[in-house]
């Protein structure tokens, strides 16, 4: 399967609009965003547990990366409640198990060579500080590696936030909503702009928050 593969064109997808998909485990179901492969794929998905359900257990081949958007996620290593980032370098392995419901945002098989830290960051027990370039936006690290940077950013309303682009960047909404290019972008929709492409955001009367990632392109096979 190939989905959105193509880095040099722009991307997107609406949580309204989309259906959610079955995945093998009948508890476990998907909106994909990003996918190249079959079961065993190099993925950016939303993936939605139903109460009382699993995973088997599994080794993460490329790495694992997830946001707990909402729920409790958990595993043998614990439970994590929304807000939890999680990173899981190649060769870990764990098997989900859900107890009520969750939903996360998940990306594999997008690790850079030489990225070996795990990271695990409850993101409700941080303070966000402010951006010393961008007025208004504050922020919460969660992963920088070479060229690429994890953020959690809130952009005050009534505000436009312009982003250079020089290594791709990509973005979940969390709250609130923002417009680029004309669109409108909601709570789990999902924007990806190419290199070159820059963000220019205009939020209404309330805040944003959103997951952002930024310069991985550099990294990931561009298309020919």
């Amino acid at each position: 399967m190939k989905l959105n593969t193509d880095f040099s064109k722009h991307a997107d997808a609406f949580f309204s609009q989309s259906t959610w998909v079955p995945s093998p485990i009948k508890e476990v179901s998907r909106k994909m965003l990003e996918r190249d492969g079959g079961e065993i794929a190099t993925a950016t998905t939303l993936v939605n547990y139903e109460p009382n359900s699993y995973f088997s257990s599994h080794v993460h081949t490329g790495g694992e990366e997830f946001l707990v958007l909402e729920g409790v996620f958990a595993d043998e290593h614990g439970d994590y409640p929304v807000g939890t980032y999680m990173r899981n370098p190649v060769g870990s392995s764990h098997a989900p198990v859900v107890k009520k419901s969750c939903m996360i945002l998940v990306k594999l098989g997008q690790y850079q060579k030489d990225d070996h830290t795990p990271v695990h960051i409850d993101t409700q027990a941080h303070t966000f500080i402010m951006d010393p370039i961008r007025a208004g936006v504050t922020f919460l690290k969660l992963h920088t590696f070479k060229n690429e940077i994890v953020r959690l950013e809130e952009w005050p309303k009534n505000h436009t936030i312009e982003l250079d682009n020089q290594g791709g960047i990509e973005i979940l909404v969390l709250e609130g909503e923002f417009s680029h290019d004309n669109t409108s972008y909601q709570k789990f929709d999902w924007l990806r702009l190419p290199i070159g492409h820059s963000l220019h955001a205009v939020m209404n009367n309330k805040h944003c928050k959103v997951w952002i990632k930024t310069g991985h392109h550099l990294h990931q096979i561009q298309p020919k």
